[in-house]
């Protein structure tokens, strides 16, 4: 029996494969014969054995963003760590003022918490980004009220790759005397990260974008009196306080040795990654109707290397995706009972319907040969060209 080809995959922005490593070290905690105890568990050598494996990946994860050991509270991913920061955040702050600051294009584990925190009463401004997907701080300034408690926008946009300057955000939102949030599941390893240096209040993270396993996450919290986050799941009163339940040791330390991996292979990956992201874009020259939602071509670094968004003119971008049926990609187009509706993110950011629908993300990763990327760019030219062929008239 043959095993069947996997297709190119170029959608490490949906999820990265665990690196070999990372999986070994997992492997250490499972079984009757390993260190697999409740890391809570106080009252023996195994359960303090799996409480150091915790302790120490809890330092892995601070390290790569410059923050505190005691700051880091797992989660079970970045939604949950999203919905903890926004929700427990506003939650235990009523005093402060019941509005937050967001953004149109941020990933839905803000949009719909913030939705959901409207029903509760909360008052949220809506930032729209531009044409590049990011917030200036003067747009964040403008929308700043005496009651604002906290203001979330992401690092790194899941869908465009393009970066925000959030260490002027969130000098924006101290002058005002609220907290600064940023989801920053794309951005681990991607741009450099420092809570100190910039100003971070709250940080979401994830362990399935950085090569890590999926299922958990964690959700740096400053050590502030200011910085006061009301749990969302009680019982036991893990997390101080902030997140009980019991802690998987095998996937805690796997995102931490994934944490350590992406600072110790920053400069390796993103030459990597950079190259590839080059070859790609070569490989599509001279086909015409192409543009990129992705901001690309300035001095300025707009946007991270590992994620293309581009559209394709005259193509359907759900009949593109079947006809590289070789090809793992996504599109940003969401499909809601007969309908499809184009990405709200390229919407968001003033991408004509057409065009929007006509788009699809590649993203790149460790893992992604060059090999892999002059396949998929056969496979592309190919299924763009089929796609605008008019169909031939059958004979009469």
């Amino acid at each position: 029996m043959t095993t069947p080809t996997l297709p190119i995959y170029l959608d490490y922005a949906a999820t990265a494969p665990a690196d070999a490593r990372v999986v070994e070290v997992m492997q250490r905690y499972l079984t009757v014969d390993q260190l697999f105890a409740n890391p809570a568990s106080r009252s023996h050598m195994l359960g303090w054995q799996a409480e150091q494996v915790i302790e120490q990946a809890r330092r892995q994860v601070a390290d790569a963003i410059g923050a505190d050991p005691r700051e880091i509270v797992w989660t079970s991913g970045a939604t949950e760590a999203d919905n903890l920061a926004l929700i427990g955040f506003m939650r235990a702050n009523r005093e402060r003022g019941l509005h937050l600051v967001t953004s149109t294009i941020e990933h839905k584990a803000i949009v719909d918490t913030a939705h959901a925190l409207e029903k509760e009463g909360f008052e949220i401004t809506w930032l729209t980004p531009g044409q590049d997907g990011r917030i200036e701080p003067e747009q964040l300034r403008a929308a700043m009220r005496d009651d604002t408690a906290l203001v979330s926008l992401m690092a790194v946009n899941n869908e465009l790759g393009s970066i925000n300057d959030i260490s002027a955000l969130a000098a924006v939102a101290h002058e005002f005397g609220a907290a600064f949030h940023t989801d920053a599941a794309q951005a681990v390893g991607r741009i450099p990260l420092d809570v100190v240096a910039q100003q971070i209040d709250l940080m979401s993270l994830s362990g399935h974008k950085t090569y890590g396993p999926k299922g958990v996450g964690a959700l740096y919290v400053k050590r502030h009196p200011d910085i006061r986050v009301e749990a969302l799941i009680h019982g036991g009163g893990h997390e101080r306080g902030m997140r009980s339940g019991t802690l998987p040791t095998h996937q805690i330390a796997g995102m931490g040795e994934a944490f350590a991996l992406m600072q110790q292979q920053y400069d390796e990956d993103n030459v990597h990654i950079m190259g590839l992201q080059q070859r790609f874009l070569r490989g599509l020259e001279g086909l015409d109707g192409v543009f990129s939602n992705t901001p690309l071509n300035d001095t300025e670094k707009r946007a991270v290397p590992n994620i293309l968004n581009l559209a394709f003119e005259g193509v359907d971008g759900e009949s593109l995706l079947m006809a590289l049926r070789d090809v793992a990609v996504s599109t940003g187009s969401a499909c809601n009972s007969a309908s499809v509706d184009p990405s709200y993110v390229l919407l968001g950011i003033g991408t004509p319907r057409s065009l929007a629908l006509s788009s699809l993300r590649f993203s790149f990763g460790r893992f992604t040969t060059e090999a892999d990327i002059d396949h998929a760019l056969t496979l592309i030219r190919h299924a763009v060209s089929g796609l605008r062929t008019p169909p031939r008239q059958a004979a009469d």
